[in-house]
């Protein structure tokens, strides 16, 4: 469906990356691999901490929505011009696939990431502010 509407655009071209994620050459603003790594973890493990204290019995009730919608803006303002922002390995997966070619060679940063960054906030959230639930 996202392909259709935004191969109808003059000038679309899907091998051009399609939003896909992307280092080196292929990142926004030409962040290194190690950079685009880095990134990936530290906001997929800021991400997790937001979440599992948003959901917590310690929080407000009611407003885990809009801590978890304004961490997950902020997260994008920060890393699309390093990666184009995965935090989500499905979200890197579709447009590596209709990319095609580069896409799918750099798309195990954006699922090896993600999961080093999930299991890290977990860790942390447990380390660190479990107590107050």
């Amino acid at each position: 469906m996202l392909y259709v509407i935004a191969s109808g655009k003059e000038g679309f071209d899907a091998a051009a990356g399609f939003a896909s994620n992307g280092y080196g050459e292929h990142s926004p603003e030409g962040y290194s691999l190690t950079a685009a790594l880095v990134c990936e973890i530290v906001m997929t493990m800021f991400f997790v901490l937001v979440i599992m204290g948003a959901t917590s019995k310690a929080a407000p009730a009611g407003f885990a929505a809009l801590a978890i919608g304004l961490a997950l803006t902020l997260i994008h303002l920060v890393s699309i011009p390093v990666t184009n922002t995965s935090v989500n390995p499905a979200r890197s997966t579709g447009p590596a696939l209709f990319q095609g070619s580069w896409a799918l060679g750099q798309l195990w940063l954006f699922w090896v990431a993600p999961l080093i960054g999930g299991v890290l906030g977990g860790l942390s959230y447990r380390v660190l502010l479990r107590k107050t639930d």
